[in-house]
């Protein structure tokens, strides 16, 4: 079970997990892709009619995660082919992300006409479209496609594109998802940090889950500068992966709470409207993505 093993000992007694670390990024990664295309539409639709280019990400989120899934059942009988198909659908995802910021930012973030102070402020990024939030798709992608090629020998950073061709990365797959896992923790904290802005941050709840996420980004940046770690490395990013997990669970039923009417009726309106009730479980994704980099980098019985 690798460095996870150090900090849950009981783990040591499980000798093989069903599926290896890579295996558990790309199903996440593309659990991730249906759902941020789904959350895309209910963020969309409040606009009550949607735009071309807003179906952009409802359209591929969707498709991505159902392709990404047919490539995962490919690659027990062609792990090339599974690789190609899923690389593609993970640069799409780039592409789709920083098209995302780049159409969110231009309605409203950043003024197109006059002077350059007066053009960006803090407050049109506080009340535009998050600027940050497509940049999940990009955080996929690259972890997608990081996953994807197999490490061989592990930690030293060679990937392994076909029997005979390779790529000699400057760091470890270890060391990368690491510093992935602290990019996914930024773009979750500013997002909330400007959607909580809105509130002005009355409810001292609010300070969770933008304090939190600070320290497990920076650990997480930390833990990829290190070659070799030690148990107090791993000590310390298994607790802030635990924090963030927890502010996530806290968050969700915090939002779902809000939603409530007086006598604790649902009301559709409000869930769309109201505190969005799947945001904070990026937190526990990101936390979940956190652990998964602990376990066992070795790839068993991996088809080339």
């Amino acid at each position: 079970m690798f460095y996870l093993a150090e900090i849950l000992p009981f783990l040591r007694r499980i000798r093989k997990l069903p599926f290896t670390r890579d295996q558990l990024f790309l199903i996440i990664a593309a659990v991730n892709e249906f759902f941020m295309g789904l959350d895309t539409y209910s963020a969309h639709v409040l606009n009550g009619t949607i735009r071309w280019n807003e179906w952009i990400p409802i359209v591929f989120g969707i498709s991505a995660g159902i392709l990404l899934l047919i490539a995962g059942m490919l690659a027990k009988r062609n792990r090339g082919l599974a690789n190609v198909l899923a690389t593609i659908v993970f640069v799409a995802s780039i592409v789709v992300g920083f098209l995302g910021s780049y159409f969110h930012i231009s309605r409203g973030a950043i003024l197109p006409y006059g002077p350059i102070l007066e053009r960006l402020r803090i407050s049109f990024l506080i009340w535009a479209p998050p600027a940050m939030a497509p940049l999940a798709f990009v955080m996929v992608g690259v972890l997608g496609i990081s996953a994807a090629w197999i490490e061989d020998p592990v930690g030293t950073g060679k990937l392994q594109i076909t029997s005979r061709k390779s790529i000699q990365m400057p760091f470890s797959k270890t060391q990368a998802y690491f510093w992935m896992v602290c990019f996914g923790i930024l773009v979750t904290l500013v997002s909330a940090a400007l959607d909580h802005a809105r509130t002005g941050y009355l409810n001292p709840w609010l300070w969770l889950p933008f304090i939190t996420p600070i320290f497990a980004a920076t650990v997480s940046l930390l833990m990829g500068l290190k070659e070799k770690l030690e148990y107090g490395d791993v000590l310390i990013f298994f607790i802030a992966m635990v924090m963030m997990g927890l502010v996530g669970v806290i968050g969700f039923f915090l939002h779902l709470n809000e939603n409530l009417t007086i006598s604790n009726w649902q009301v559709l309106e409000r869930y769309l409207r109201g505190a969005p009730f799947l945001a904070p479980l990026l937190y526990a994704n990101m936390a979940a993505m956190g652990l998964i980099v602990l376990l066992d980098p070795r790839e068993y019985g991996a088809v080339k």
